[in-house]
């Protein structure tokens, strides 16, 4: 059998250890990719994304002074979404503005929680600034979540 010449699209987030918490990455071209990827990498936290069906839409905006407040304001607001609805994101497309970006405006396409397909995986409390990184220039993003 011949081995398939299409390059695969590699995945750009992901979550790496930390001491006491776990830290979530994401590479990218542009701010919105990387909070995307960061907010996909949130959720994976939260349930297994494959069996998470993009079923609804909601609409997650957030600001911030800065691109690392903003960071943390819209990975927050991904998290409140997920606690106080239930809801769990398979798909993010984000619009960012300003220069620095300092506001998103995003759709999340995703379910709410079933324990009967989904397996709760972490519980996150909160996202911090400590070791932030956002650096769209180099393409890469970083935070830590406090479990």
């Amino acid at each position: 059998m011949a081995r398939s010449t299409v390059p695969r699209r590699a995945r750009r987030w992901g979550s790496f250890p930390t001491t006491a918490d776990i830290g979530l990455w994401a590479t990218g071209p542009t701010p919105a990719t990387l909070l995307e990827g960061l907010g996909l990498a949130l959720y994976a936290l939260l349930a297994e994304p494959r069996r998470v069906r993009p079923r609804e839409e909601r609409v997650v905006t957030a600001a911030g002074r800065d691109p690392a407040e903003l960071t943390v304001a819209f990975l927050s607001e991904l998290l409140v979404l997920a606690e106080s609805d239930g809801f769990l994101g398979r798909r993010i497309v984000a619009r960012t503005a300003g220069r620095p970006c300092t506001s998103v405006r995003a759709r999340v396409a995703g379910e709410r929680y079933d324990p009967a397909r989904h397996v709760a995986r972490t519980e996150v409390k909160a996202v911090t600034y400590h070791d932030l990184l956002f650096d769209p220039a180099a393409g890469r993003a970083r935070v830590i979540v406090d479990l």
